[in-house]
C-alpha cells in the first residue's frame, strides 16, 4: 500500500468500482476501501454449496449493445461479460388474471383489447403513451452528463435535450400515491378490473415505463455467472493497473484542511490507518458520510433534516432457494412472476405483510445454466421489506447502536419465509419444499449490514416532487475535493444510475485534475467520438483486455467430474 493516492474511493459497489476502473484507465493512482469482505454491494451475489445467487439484481436496463452501461464499460475495456436480452419479462398472476408481458408488447395490448373490448380506445392510448416514453429512453445517452461538468452554452443545449427527453413523462408525473395512480389510470380505463392489473405500482409512470422498456428491447438478464461478474471484471481491471483494493476497511474520519479534503482514516481489524488523497469519492451512504465521517457542522442541520425525511426506495426480504431439480420442471420460465391477490389494496400490496403483499418469483437458473448443478435449479423470492417492521425484526440494540440478531430474529424470518412459500405453492400448485437443498433468508437487517445504506434501502432516494424540491441529489459536497457518487448522487436507482454517477464523478475530478482527459471523456459521453478515440488517446493507459471469467461453482464441479470420467476410461 501507498501512503498517498490521487483518488480514494469509499465503497466497493458497482459505482465505486466503475470509478476506480475509469480513474485507473486515465493513469491515476487509486485506493478503493470496502467495508465488507466482498466487492459489488447489491450486485455482489453469493455462493451456497454449488449454487450461485444474485443478491438483488433480477433484471437490468441500459446494458444492451448501445446502452449507457455498455458505453461506460467500453471506456475501460472490451473483455467484460455481456448481459443478455430478456424476451419473456413479467407474468402478472392473481386469482382473476394471468398476463405475460414479453418484448412484443402488441401481444399484451391485443390480449387486453380482446378481454376488454369496450376499453379499446383507452388501451391504445395507454400503449401509445408508453411508446412515446420508450422513444425518450432510446435517447437516454443524450442526457447522461451532469450540468456541473458543463459550461454555459453546454448547459443550455443540455437543458433543451433534457426537456425533449422529459416531455413524454411530464403529463404523468403528478399521478403518484394510491389515489394519484388510480386517478391516472382512470384517464385510460373505466373498468376497475383492468386498472387492477397495475395494482402494485406506486405511481402512473411505474405502470407505463416497463411497457416502454419492453417495447424498445431494454430488458436484459444479468450476464452469465450473475451480475457479480461485472464486479469481478472491474476488480480485475483495477488490479491490472496495480491499484489497491482494501477489504473490511471502515472509514472513521475524513480529514480536512481549510475545508479541503486531504485524506482519511479507516479502521481494519481494530487498527487505524491514515492515507492521503487529492480527491475522495464517497460511493457510500450519504448520511453516514455527513454525520459520521465528517466533522460536526460541515453539513448544515437543515440539509441533514432533509436527508432524514427523504422518500427512499424500500428494502426487501429475499429467499434464495437451491433446488434438487430444475426450475423448469416446476413450471418456471425466464420471466419474473408477480403474484398478487384480489381484493388487496395498493398500500397493502407494497406493505411487506407476508399474507397480503405482492410476491416476486424469479428462476435465474432458467436463464443461466451455470448458476446451478446440471440436475438442480434456483429460485429467488422477494417482497418489499422495511427496517422498522416487527419491532426492527425482533433484533436488539447493543452499546454501539448495532442491531443484534438473536433467536427471535431467526425464528421470525423463517416464519415469514414459510408463509411466502405456502402462498406460492398453493397458487402455482407445486411442491417447492420437497426440492429445497438450501434456503437463505435475507431481511432489511441483512441489506443494512452488507451495504450500510440507511434502513437497508435497495436504491437510495426515489424520484419525486418532495425529493426534487429538497435538492437531495448532488455530486459536489460542502467539502472541496470530496464528491458524492452512487445512488445518493442522483434520484432513482438501478445499475444505470450507479454507472452514470460514476462517469459524472470521474468527469468532475478530471475537470480539476486533467483538463485534456476531461475534454476527451466529455466528448465521448456527449456522443461526439467513439470508444476507439479513447483507446488511441495519449491520456489513457493501455489495457490488455485479458480478463478471464472463472467458472461458476457448478461449472467447475462439472468440469472436474468430466476430467475424472475421462481418466477412468483411459
Amino acid at each position: 500500500m501507498n501512503e498517498k493516492y490521487d483518488i480514494i474511493i469509499i465503497g466497493g459497489g458497482i459505482s465505486g468500482l466503475t470509478s476506480a476502473a475509469l480513474f485507473s484507465r486515465f493513469g491515476m493512482s487509486v485506493c478503493l476501501l470496502e467495508m465488507g469482505a466482498r466487492l459489488g454491494g447489491y450486485i455482489a451475489g453469493f455462493r451456497r454449496k454449488d449454487y450461485r445467487f444474485d443478491s438483488a439484481i433480477h433484471w437490468l436496463n441500459q446494458c444492451g449493445p448501445t446502452g449507457l452501461v455498455t458505453n461506460a464499460f467500453k471506456v475501460i475495456g472490451h473483455d467484460f461479460t455481456k448481459a443478455m436480452q430478456q424476451n419473456h419479462i413479467r407474468r402478472l398472476l392473481s386469482d382473476d388474471m394471468d398476463y405475460m408481458i414479453t418484448k412484443n408488447i402488441d401481444a399484451f395490448r391485443k390480449q387486453l383489447i380482446a378481454e376488454f373490448p369496450e376499453e379499446e380506445k383507452g388501451i391504445n392510448k395507454f400503449f401509445h403513451d408508453a411508446r412515446r416514453i420508450g422513444k425518450s429512453f432510446e435517447n437516454f445517452t443524450d442526457v447522461n452528463r451532469s450540468m456541473s461538468t458543463m459550461n454555459l452554452i453546454q448547459k443550455g443545449i443540455r437543458s433543451l435535450k433534457m426537456l425533449r427527453f422529459a416531455l413524454p413523462f411530464i403529463p404523468h408525473i403528478r399521478y403518484a400515491g394510491d389515489k394519484g395512480v388510480q386517478k391516472g389510470l382512470a384517464k385510460y380505463f373505466k373498468d376497475e378490473k383492468l386498472r387492477n392489473i397495475f395494482s402494485s405500482e406506486p405511481d402512473l409512470l411505474s405502470c407505463l415505463i416497463p411497457i416502454s422498456w419492453a417495447d424498445i428491447g431494454d430488458f436484459q438478464t444479468p450476464p452469465q455467472g450473475g451480475s457479480q461478474a461485472f464486479a469481478e471484471w472491474l476488480e480485475h481491471v483495477v488490479k491490472e493497473y496495480k491499484n489497491d483494493i482494501i477489504f473490511q476497511a471502515r472509514v472513521t474520519q475524513i480529514h480536512l484542511k481549510n475545508k479541503v479534503a486531504t485524506g482519511l482514516t479507516y479502521q481494519r481489524k481494530g487498527i487505524d490507518h491514515f492515507i492521503e488523497g487529492k480527491y475522495i469519492i464517497a460511493a457510500c451512504d450519504v448520511e453516514t458520510l455527513y454525520e459520521k465521517m465528517l466533522p460536526t457542522g460541515t453539513v448544515s442541520d437543515k440539509f441533514l433534516r432533509k436527508l432524514k425525511s427523504a422518500e427512499l426506495y424500500a428494502s426487501a426480504m429475499t429467499l434464495s432457494i437451491a433446488l434438487d431439480c430444475s426450475a423448469e420442471s416446476l413450471g418456471f420460465g425466464e420471466e419474473v412472476i408477480y403474484l398478487t391477490q384480489s381484493g388487496v389494496s395498493r398500500e397493502e400490496e407494497g406493505s411487506g405483510d407476508p399474507y397480503k403483499t405482492g410476491i416476486h418469483i424469479l428462476a435465474a437458473s432458467v436463464r443461466d445454466k451455470s448458476l446451478a448443478p446440471a440436475a438442480g435449479g434456483t429460485l429467488t423470492v422477494f417482497i418489499p421489506g422495511f427496517i422498522k417492521q416487527y419491532d426492527h425484526w425482533k433484533t436488539e440494540c447493543n452499546a454501539d447502536g448495532e442491531m443484534v440478531r438473536g433467536e427471535a430474529y431467526k425464528a421470525l424470518k423463517h416464519e415469514i419465509a414459510d408463509i411466502l412459500i405456502d402462498r406460492i405453492e398453493k397458487k402455482l400448485d407445486i411442491d417447492i419444499r420437497r426440492h429445497i437443498v438450501y434456503l437463505d433468508i435475507a431481511t432489511p437487517v441483512t441489506h443494512l449490514r452488507y451495504t450500510g445504506n440507511r434502513a437497508g434501502t435497495m436504491m437510495g432516494a426515489r424520484p419525486g416532487k418532495k425529493n426534487m424540491k429538497a435538492k437531495l441529489a448532488h455530486y459536489k459536497t460542502p467539502v472541496e475535493n470530496l464528491f458524492l457518487s452512487g445512488h445518493w448522487a442522483e434520484l432513482g436507482g438501478g445499475v444505470p444510475v450507479a454507472i452514470r454517477s460514476a462517469v459524472n464523478t470521474t468527469l468532475l475530478v478530471l475537470k480539476k485534475h486533467h483538463r485534456p482527459a476531461f475534454r476527451l471523456l466529455a466528448k465521448y459521453v456527449d456522443g461526439k467520438i467513439d470508444h476507439k478515440a479513447i483507446e488511441a488517446s495519449p491520456y489513457t493507459l493501455y489495457y490488455p483486455n485479458n480478463w478471464y471469467q472463472k467458472p461458476t461453482p457448478a461449472n467447475a464441479k462439472e468440469s472436474l467430474l468430466q476430467q475424472l470420467s475421462i481418466k477412468k476410461k483411459m
